[in-house]
């Protein structure tokens, strides 16, 4: 059977770094405060000359090279962002044009910090159907763009980033020892979107908007939807905990990481935790833990890996992947 394997992986963050008390300079916040609630010390904020598009290709230009593709090898490019350039046409038309590339499509996904997860499982979906070869996958956001500076309780949380891999056609037998995504299984309900929206939009107030969120509500549905999506797709493959080499959580609160992998038995040693140096990077967050597991030699190929994430919507999304 063909299986959606990835060849290599990049990342871009913006020039400037803001430290936890930088932020308390601005509101009113603390290092303390902050860490002790979400793990959080740092995150990355784009400068105005520096946007989605521009972080995308920059992660992209660097996933491809980790692959040793070029641009002419792709068929495709999928950008999950809930931050894009413009409200039309999609930013992944735009890296499309920057890398060169006028064959094939590109098109953006909006599943908000679930989107890499999403992106990814629609790459294997065109892969699996011989619709593509060989694939970008990018998660590239500036959430520092929506969010209100004023609530200490968001903005404290997120920073902006991007992340990329390359994913390629390969034959495997089938088998769970197979190199590439091994099953994906997605989820969303939006009966919860109050929880977690932007309060801005072309069609209702023609403005961007900021982001809002109920902090208590979200970590509570939480851990139960990721474990819901893991446990799927354990009982797809028949694998489980043990037989995990590194889980690779979306990077959203270190709390929500923590009390996962426990409920799920997974070891605090395989687990990937950059929320620390990122904050919280959406769609961007996947990708960017991945590649630093990829440059620290943690992941290696033939490692069982473990992707989840959980957004506004509510989506929630699991991917099980052999490297």
């Amino acid at each position: 059977m063909i299986r959606s394997v990835i060849l290599g992986s990049g990342a871009a963050k913006p020039r400037t770094l803001v430290t936890n008390d930088d932020l308390a300079k601005r509101v009113d916040t603390s290092d303390e405060w902050i860490v002790q609630r979400t793990g959080i010390r740092q995150r990355y904020i784009a400068e105005s000359d520096e946007t989605t598009a521009d972080l995308g290709e920059r992660a992209a230009r660097a996933a491809m090279a980790d692959a040793g593709v070029e641009i002419a090898d792709i068929d495709l490019i999928i950008l999950a962002t809930s931050t894009p350039n413009n409200t039309f046409p999609a930013t992944a038309v735009d890296i499309q044009h920057r890398l060169g590339m006028k064959h094939g499509a590109a098109f953006d996904m909006q599943a908000v910090c679930s989107g890499f997860v999403f992106a990814l499982t629609t790459a294997d979906t065109y892969i699996k159907s011989g619709q593509a070869k060989r694939i970008l996958v990018i998660g590239s956001e500036t959430f520092s763009r929506i969010l209100d500076w004023e609530d200490r309780t968001t903005c404290v949380l997120f920073g902006d980033g991007a992340g990329a891999v390359v994913v390629e056609a390969q034959e495997g037998v089938g088998m769970s020892n197979d190199r590439g995504i091994l099953t994906s299984h997605l989820r969303s309900d939006g009966s919860h979107k109050d929880k977690l929206f932007v309060d801005g939009g072309p069609s209702t107030t023609q403005t961007v908007g900021h982001l809002r969120m109920q902090g208590r509500e979200v970590f509570k549905h939480a851990v139960a939807m990721i474990t819901d999506v893991i446990e799927a797709a354990f009982d797809a493959t028949g694998l489980s905990a043990d037989d995990i080499d590194w889980f690779i959580p979306h990077q959203a609160n270190r709390r929500i990481i923590d009390a996962s992998a426990k409920k799920l038995n997974i070891a605090s040693q395989k687990v990937v935790m950059t929320v620390e140096q990122h904050g919280n990077t959406s769609a961007a967050s996947i990708p960017l833990a991945i590649d630093v597991a990829r440059n620290d030699g943690r992941l290696k190929k033939g490692d069982l890996v473990l992707l989840e994430a959980m957004g506004g919507g509510f989506t929630w999304g699991a991917v099980l992947v052999r490297w």
